[in-house]
C-alpha cells in the first residue's frame, strides 16, 4: 500500500489545484484566454503553475518507488514534506510582487536537493533490497 505516498500525493494536487484556480481566475479577470496577455500576474501565476507540474510528478514518482519497494514510513515522508515546503516557498517567492527571488530560489533549492536525495535512496534501497 502507498498510504504515505497517497497523503502526499494529496497535499501536491490540492496546492496543484489552488494554483490552477489562480490561473484562471487572473484569466477571467484580465480577460485572456491564452498566453498572459502582458499581464506581470497573470504570467507569475502560469509560471508558478507551470513550474509546479514540471517538478512535482517526478517527487511523488519516487516516493512511490520508494515506498512499494519498501522503505520505512519516515523514510518516505521526511522528502514528502521537504518536497512540499520547497514547492510552497517556489509558489511563495514568484507570486508575490515583486517577485522574491531568495524564497524562490530557496523554493528551488529545497525541490532540488528533495530530487537528487530521493534518486540516491531509491538507488541504494533497492541496491540493498537486491543483496540483503
Amino acid at each position: 500500500m502507498l498510504l504515505v505516498t497517497a497523503i502526499i500525493a494529496a497535499v501536491l494536487t490540492a496546492i496543484f489545484i489552488k494554483l490552477s484556480f489562480a490561473v484562471i481566475g487572473l484569466r477571467r479577470k484580465n480577460k485572456v484566454g491564452l498566453g498572459s496577455g502582458g499581464h506581470e500576474d497573470l504570467e507569475r501565476a502560469i509560471r508558478a503553475q507551470g513550474n509546479f507540474a514540471e517538478y512535482v510528478p517526478f517527487g511523488i514518482l519516487l516516493i512511490a518507488c520508494l515506498e512499494l519497494n519498501g522503505a520505512p514510513w519516515w523514510l518516505v515522508t521526511i522528502p514528502g514534506i521537504t518536497l512540499i515546503i520547497g514547492r510552497l516557498l517556489h509558489i511563495e517567492g514568484i507570486n508575490t510582487p515583486p517577485p522574491d527571488f531568495s524564497k524562490r530560489v530557496l523554493g528551488m533549492k529545497f525541490t532540488f536537493l528533495t530530487l537528487v536525495v530521493l534518486i540516491v535512496l531509491n538507488v541504494c534501497w533497492s541496491v540493498y533490497k537486491l543483496v540483503a
